[in-house]
């Protein structure tokens, strides 16, 4: 029986809707980078990926900035959409962002399902990734209530999700705050315990198509 991925000939393509922690950035901004710039090195050839990822936006604004409406002008059949949002939904002192997570939240990112299997593709959720939080010894998930949203709205949709927040932070648990502060700006300017360095993007990118493959629900797939 065929997973999400099924094995076949033709291109698969899959289009990322996602934030900042996701996008191509160019060279002047190194080494700052997002796991979709990567992504594709751990797939075989007959992936393809689209990166849409965007900085600062939200299940929302991707929505009413046009960005999906962009992504389903070209999206088809067999094709795969890749949803990471919750970061800038969060934001409540930007209520232009903000989602209520149990609500709103739940909303848009049903638009994202229902118009993707409208076009005959498929959505795939992806929670969010963790930040660099660090307390009395332990990474914590800053966005619980956005990760059980989605969950539950991809219970109720019956739509595979991959759980990046939990499998981010078990794999900073692995290494330890003093190794997991170098996936981040932070190591660079100080501040920053968001975004990827080049190296983190990297490792976020590995971590996340080795979770596909273990799943058991892709066939085709990342490189072994």
């Amino acid at each position: 029986m065929g997973g999400w991925l099924d094995v076949r000939e033709e291109t698969i393509n899959i289009y990322l809707a996602e934030d900042s922690t996701v996008q191509e950035y160019t060279a002047d901004w190194a080494p700052q980078a997002g796991w979709g710039q990567f992504i594709a090195e751990y797939f075989n050839s007959e992936v393809r990926f689209h990166n849409r990822g965007i900085g600062g936006r939200s299940s929302k604004t991707f929505v009413e900035e046009g960005r999906l409406e962009a992504i389903l002008e070209e999206i088809g059949p067999g094709d795969y959409l890749f949803v990471q949002m919750g970061h800038n939904d969060s934001t409540t002192s930007k209520p232009e962002r903000y989602t209520e997570p149990y609500t709103t939240y739940k909303h848009y990112l049903k638009m994202y399902i229902d118009n993707a299997r409208l076009r005959g593709a498929t959505p795939i959720f992806i929670t969010p990734m963790a930040r660099l939080h660090y307390e009395d010894g332990t990474f914590i998930n800053d966005f619980p209530d956005y990760c059980i949203a989605m969950k539950l709205l991809a219970e109720e949709e019956k739509v595979q999700l991959v759980d990046l927040m939990t499998i981010s932070l078990e794999y900073y648990s692995s290494i330890g705050y003093d190794e997991a502060v170098n996936l981040f700006m932070i190591s660079v300017n100080g501040t920053d315990c968001t975004h990827f360095t080049d190296k983190g993007a990297r490792r976020i990118a590995k971590i996340l198509a080795e979770a596909i493959k273990e799943s058991g629900e892709v066939i085709v797939c990342p490189k072994s």
